[in-house]
């Protein structure tokens, strides 16, 4: 599974043994440039997390987000809270 990608909930589910889901708990601060989708704060979103080779620490993709290169639909895990774990059998 690539490290970055615009993922659906089915594409990320295929390949991943757990599903996470998370409250947007921060959605202050959008970057300037930063185009593509947004979260809310106080929805609940299906994620996966991803650690970052680049920023050292574990990225929170939101599945079904689309968003532009270099992070597409990654977002800092300041911004959630994990609100449930599913594993898939």
């Amino acid at each position: 599974m690539p490290e970055v990608a615009n993922l659906t909930l089915s594409e990320a589910t295929r390949t991943e043994p757990v599903l996470h889901y998370a409250y947007c708990i921060d959605a202050s601060n959008r970057p300037a440039n930063h185009i593509g989708d947004w979260p809310e704060e106080g929805k609940i979103y299906p994620v996966r997390l991803v650690p970052s080779k680049v920023e050292g620490l574990e990225l929170v993709h939101v599945l079904g987000f689309e968003g532009n290169a270099p992070y597409f639909n990654a977002f800092s895990p300041h911004r959630f809270e994990i609100a449930a774990e599913v594993y898939l059998n």
